[in-house]
């Protein structure tokens, strides 16, 4: 059982200055969720950091918020949070790889984020990944951003934004709807 392994944790990054994290969960399982949050709070204050809380529906919306919240706030990471247990069809494996795989290529495009969406097989499981007084994965989400966090600020480089931008010549796929793209 995982929750008899003894894991190695990074020590708390050093923080050069006050961060602002969105903490994006999804309370459909919403006892898990609250432990999640929980853990991740705790870790952002420790760090004298300052969070917001935003909640969506569910697992596949979590990708979708912190992309809106990227392009149209200037928080310096994310946490993501949820709960996802396998029931009796596939759906579970389309909630699982996408949401990740969607958390993923954002942060290939630059984005600070901890991934904290636990992936079970039963609720039993999610209780002891999620208790912020035992496996604390909400925490350990929050760790990861912080981490990143902590690395961009090291490496100082200027964000470049997330999404796609045409190369100079390009054409565009969309308009204004008001005509042909200039």
């Amino acid at each position: 059982m995982a929750s008899n392994e003894t894991h190695y944790t990074l020590p708390s990054p050093e923080i050069d200055k006050s961060v602002k994290i969105a903490i994006v969960v999804a309370p459909y399982y919403k006892d898990i969720a609250d432990q999640l949050v929980k853990g991740a709070v705790s870790e952002v204050e420790a760090v004298g950091g300052w969070y917001e809380i935003i909640e969506v529906p569910g697992a596949l919306e979590v990708p979708s918020a912190i992309g809106i919240a990227e392009r149209l706030s200037n928080f310096d990471g994310y946490v993501a949070l949820g709960c996802v247990i396998r029931g009796e069809t596939t759906h579970y494996d389309t909630v699982c790889n996408d949401s990740s795989r969607a958390l993923t290529l954002l942060g290939l495009q630059g984005l600070c984020i901890g991934n904290g969406i636990l992936t079970v097989e039963s609720y039993d499981q999610a209780a002891v990944r999620a208790d912020s007084e035992g496996q604390n994965k909400g925490g350990g989400a929050a760790a990861a951003a912080l981490h990143l966090i902590a690395l961009s600020q090291k490496f100082g480089s200027q964000r470049k934004g997330v999404g796609f931008k045409p190369v100079s010549g390009e054409y565009q796929v969309a308009g204004d709807g008001k005509g042909p793209v200039a």
